[in-house]
């Protein structure tokens, strides 16, 4: 089966300026320079709208292989997706501090920015980026 999810032509500024409404654009441009600021990563737009940061290859037991971005967010129509990524304890802990959140399996929804401490955030991108690197030793930053 092939990855469906790929790095998309268009830049992370143009995506974005494309954003609707126009606070969750400005949310969005806010959420880009937090995450490249505590990951030192230039993101990349990924398919379905996800912008992601850095890059790692899988395989599962199925022989199921791809490449997927280490953590990311979407600017969703409903809300802020975050793609932050830790073992099910660290994150329970995280969600608890972090705000105003609805979470799923591999995603925790916001609805604004002003929901969530962003201290909080940004140690979850930096715990996600040390968890990912070491999970997955031949990651790529770029």
């Amino acid at each position: 089966m092939a990855n469906k999810t790929k790095i998309e032509a268009i830049s992370v500024p143009e995506y974005l300026a494309g954003v609707e409404p126009a606070q969750k654009r400005e949310d969005a441009a806010r959420l880009e320079a937090i995450f490249r600021e505590e990951t030192g990563i230039i993101p990349s737009v990924w398919t379905g709208g996800m912008i992601g940061y850095g890059q790692y290859d899988y395989t599962y037991e199925s022989g199921h292989s791809g490449t997927a971005f280490m953590l990311g967010f979407a600017p969703r129509r409903q809300n802020l997706a975050l793609y932050l990524w830790l073992p099910e304890g660290d994150r329970e802990v995280l969600l608890n501090r972090l705000g105003k959140v609805r979470a799923a399996s591999a995603c925790v929804y916001i609805n604004k920015l002003a929901d969530i401490d962003e201290d909080i955030l940004r140690e979850w991108i930096r715990l996600t980026l040390a968890y990912m690197k070491d999970r997955y030793p031949n990651s790529r930053m770029e």
